[in-house]
């Protein structure tokens, strides 16, 4: 991972935006500051496309595509986007499955997270697994004490068994039915909201990130960022990314909108 300093001039320039996490990424602690929100309002306002791509679930994505100063939303890991008509006053929200799909996705996902609660001490349903359409959350971290690897790995063993594709990220562990993930709805977002080719012009957005499940974004982007925080699990992350900043989470947010800022 190599300093933002080698993030090329000419490459900068021809950005068409910025894709990025959410937790850890843009927050810092579990809270999103005035600074990072700002710089999230500044590169909007500096003619990029903002997309947070998140594995938070459809409740909070809903907000962020209403509120939050960016042009759209890919939420649970990639089950879905979200894209608010400001003119028209309208969310559109697109999932990669049906909705009796999905139904029958829940109630399977809702007895293995009984199940994997009381077979791995400590953990719990992420608070805001009420919230979600298509995946399981565990929670190792958020708001219970911070579980060790063993434990982490004992959940995502679990859900694998179970037929679920698992990916940690820095606060839980996520399961879903289906092999898409944050890139394969990234990519229908571009051409069916944007009308861009995403493989075609990888080399023209940058995606910012810190943990595991962020691995499909970093290996595909020629310009990814990693947070400094990306270290503590950078031997659990298959790809990692080109650059990193000095800071961590928010601040290192902030730090990297700057460095393309001044472009």
């Amino acid at each position: 991972m190599k300093p933002l300093a080698d993030f090329p001039l000419a490459d900068r320039r021809a950005l068409l935006g910025v894709l990025t996490d959410i937790d850890d990424t843009i927050t810092s602690d579990g809270q999103l500051t005035a600074a990072a929100y700002g710089a999230l309002e500044r590169l909007r306002d500096a003619g990029l496309r903002v997309v947070p791509v998140t594995g938070r679930p459809a409740g909070w994505c809903d907000l962020i595509a209403r509120l939050w100063p960016v042009d759209a939303v890919v939420g649970e890991n990639g089950a879905f986007y979200m894209h608010y008509d400001r003119k028209g006053r309208r969310l559109r929200t697109v999932h990669g499955v049906d909705a009796t799909t999905r139904a029958a996705r829940r109630e399977r996902l809702a007895a293995l997270g009984e199940e994997i609660i009381a077979a791995v001490p400590g953990c719990a349903l992420a608070s805001d697994q009420a919230y979600r359409e298509a995946d399981l959350a565990i929670d190792f971290c958020e708001d219970v004490p911070p579980l060790p690897a063993e434990a982490v790995d004992a959940i995502v063993r679990r859900m694998e068994s179970a037929g679920l594709t698992a990916k940690i990220s820095s606060i839980h562990v996520n399961g879903w039915f289906g092999t898409y993930d944050k890139l394969s709805m990234t990519r229908r977002l571009v051409a069916e909201v944007f009308g861009g080719d995403l493989d075609r012009d990888r080399q023209r957005w940058v995606f910012l990130g810190d943990s595991p499940n962020d691995a499909p974004m970093f290996g595909f982007f020629p310009h990814a960022i990693g947070v400094a925080n990306v270290r503590a699990l950078a031997d659990r992350t298959a790809h990692l990314p080109a650059y990193i900043t000095e800071a961590a989470s928010g601040a290192g947010f902030v730090e990297a909108c700057e460095f393309l800022l001044e472009r």
